[in-house]
């Protein structure tokens, strides 16, 4: 069957070719395939959306495991095949959505499908930083997000305070989900073969999210990592935030002392805080 082929065969029989612009880095290993869709689907059943389709490496064992799912894919040049090679194995089941899942409505795609709602993909590296805001955002719409990610960007997503991989996006990730790196694949599993390892990383939905990502939270937590070597007390008084004055009373009372520097604040710590000055303000 076409669909048991990899993507140097199916980019044949397409005639198609990788594209660099796109970084499309297709997943070339059915185990390591059928292991994603088993992690990010632990029990069959609910609904997914796929972001960055490609050849359909991660839709077959998805569809195998799901009710329901939309496969998102922003290169025109891919919706024709994927099409060809699962619409009819799952009539009523599948999409394929020509679009950017940057701006794509999942709520949309979502609505009237059957629950728990997912999002998986193996995301091409220089978008993993706007579709993981968009993650952050549509946290309470959906039970877990699986995707494959840089390894370096793994460890980022589950970094502890203190840690050189620890910043902004550990701190905006984990205030919305529990972060999980389930196992490292390397770059012979693609084609092409990337130049860097990647990793599978599970971020499930807290019940309860740790803080909100009000504007206020959002200027804490950057303005504590622009400059990993100030202490809190000079990065936010440079960071647009309120007076030191008001600074040093939220700071007090949250028990963080302002000599510290950012990365050594546990998401809860930014949590207080923001809450005390908004409080405050």
């Amino acid at each position: 069957m076409i669909v048991d082929a990899g993507p140097k065969q199916l980019l044949a029989r397409f005639g198609l070719r990788a594209k660099k612009a796109f970084g499309q880095n297709f997943l070339a290993d059915a185990n390591v395939a059928r292991r994603i869709a088993e992690i990010a689907v632990p029990e069959p059943g609910g609904s997914v959306i796929e972001i960055g389709a490609g050849l359909g490496a991660l839709t077959g064992p998805l569809l195998a495991r799901v009710e329901y799912l939309a496969a998102v894919e922003r290169d025109r040049d891919l919706v024709s095949p994927l099409r060809e090679l699962f619409a009819e194995t799952a009539p009523g089941r599948f999409d394929v959505i020509e679009a950017d899942a940057k701006t794509v409505a999942f709520d949309a795609l979502w609505r009237g499908r059957p629950e728990p709602h997912r999002l998986a993909g193996n995301l091409p590296y220089q978008l993993t930083g706007p579709l993981t805001r968009r993650f952050c955002e549509f946290a309470d719409r959906v039970e877990r997000v699986t995707v494959l990610v840089q390894l370096e960007v793994a460890a980022r997503f589950c970094a502890e305070p203190s840690t050189p991989a620890y910043g902004a996006l550990s701190v905006f990730v984990q205030a919305a989900f529990e972060a999980r790196r389930e196992m490292v694949v390397r770059r012979g599993a693609f084609y092409p073969q990337p130049r860097v390892d990647s990793a599978l990383v599970t971020l499930k939905s807290r019940a309860v999210p740790v803080a909100r990502e009000t504007s206020c939270f959002r200027a804490l937590v950057l303005s504590a990592f622009s400059q990993r070597r100030k202490t809190l007390r000079n990065a936010w008084r440079s960071g647009g935030l309120p007076g030191l004055e008001l600074l040093g009373n939220a700071a007090a009372r949250a028990g963080i002392d302002l000599e510290r520097r950012g990365e050594t604040l546990a998401v809860s710590d930014f949590a207080r805080m923001a809450a005390l000055l908004e409080e405050a303000g």
